[in-house]
């Protein structure tokens, strides 16, 4: 009898979806044969501003001692990162863009006959990491494109190892306030870990902030990334901060040198510069009320974003995506996360987004 790779591998790998992530802009420009140079990609949630100087200048430095290994604790990382939160460098671990540090969640904590819960269409990696490990992910339907935390409480059970909360959400944009975070981690028991998405905390003026739960001992752990406000998507740097005793032992699954030594220092340099965050925080509101003003003239509903894109109801958010790519602008269409009537519109510099607007306006004519 022949054995197949597909008899080697475990059973949940059969049944694993894939992520999907936003087109590149040489792939669009191979598969229409247009010019590269002339595509606008609002795909990816990027910063169109890029990154701080002084983090491009910190990488190229580090790159004179790439045949050296990585720091594989990340100790100056963590002890910027300290600095800047105020909580104790190991309190952190550092991962290869926050998503490995969900997926080390993941292996510490889930397996079979474990359930995790999170909001039906949030960001589909908490539902990636769950199947790989054979837990089960319970998703609770969203009010008005924002997660329902009354309802998500009421599906914890005793099955109930992590519940997985963005805020701001992606792909909606909506966010929940820091008195409701707050109160549904009171609901939680004991043995289940909150563990709050900040991908885009940094967007949002007076961001909810739970340093003070993890002090008091409760089961609380966050994730930030470098990939988005930061500008160092590229590189794939992010971290995740909660009790010390936690990250001590998510450390044990987390792979040696995980994080190039460019990223660290890149990362490094970036969170040093707030001028510049302050100026993509500034750029990133002026493109939004940009982005959302175009959709109100065109009559499209839209919903209202804390984060640095804006999801629109377009009618066929494929057949949109599709057009728009043929336009030069690629944009994600949302069908994967049930809502094939919506595409998602990263917020671009001004040029762009009247780019994006002109080939919408164009779209819905058609």
């Amino acid at each position: 009898m022949t054995i197949r790779y597909s008899d080697l591998v475990k059973p949940e790998l059969h049944s694993q979806p894939i992520y999907q992530p936003g087109k590149p802009i040489e792939e669009v420009a191979r598969e229409l044969g247009l010019d590269p140079r002339g595509i606008v990609k609002l795909a990816s949630n990027e910063n169109p501003l890029g990154a701080s100087e002084a983090a491009i200048e910190a990488g190229k430095a580090a790159l004179e001692e790439v045949e050296m290994y990585p720091d594989g604790g990340c100790f100056e990382l963590k002890r910027a990162l300290a600095e800047h939160r105020g909580l104790a460098p190991e309190q952190f671990i550092i991962g290869n863009g926050s998503n490995e540090v969900l997926e080390i969640i993941g292996h510490a904590l889930l397996g079979p006959g474990d359930e995790a819960v999170m909001g039906k269409g949030a960001f589909i990696v908490y539902k990636l990491v769950t199947l790989l490990f054979g837990a089960t992910p319970v998703e609770v339907p969203m009010q008005n494109f924002t997660h329902d935390l009354e309802a998500m409480a009421a599906a914890v059970t005793d099955k109930t190892k992590v519940v997985f909360l963005p805020s701001p959400d992606n792909p909606s944009g909506t966010a929940n306030t820091e008195a409701e975070i707050r109160a549904l981690v009171e609901k939680l028991p004991e043995h289940v870990l909150f563990v709050l998405d900040e991908a885009y905390a940094e967007y949002v003026e007076n961001a909810p902030d739970l340093r003070d739960l993890i002090a008091a001992g409760k089961k609380v752990f966050c994730t930030r990334t470098f990939s988005k406000i930061y500008g160092l998507a590229g590189l794939r740097v992010g971290y995740g901060y909660g009790s010390p005793e936690l990250v001590s032992l998510l450390n044990r699954a987390r792979e040696p040198f995980n994080v190039n030594s460019i990223a660290q220092a890149a990362a490094i340099a970036a969170l040093g510069d707030q001028e510049f965050v302050a100026d993509c925080q500034a750029a990133n509101e002026v493109g939004r009320l940009q982005l959302e003003t175009g959709f109100m003239s065109l009559g499209c509903e839209y919903i209202r974003s804390f984060a640095n894109f804006v999801t629109v109801k377009v009618g066929d958010g494929v057949r949109c995506f599709e057009e728009l790519q043929k336009a030069g602008v690629i944009v994600r269409p949302l069908a994967p996360y049930g809502m094939p009537e919506w595409v998602r519109v990263t917020i671009g510099l001004p040029e762009q987004n009247q780019v994006a607007l002109q080939a919408l306006t164009s779209f819905l004519k058609s």
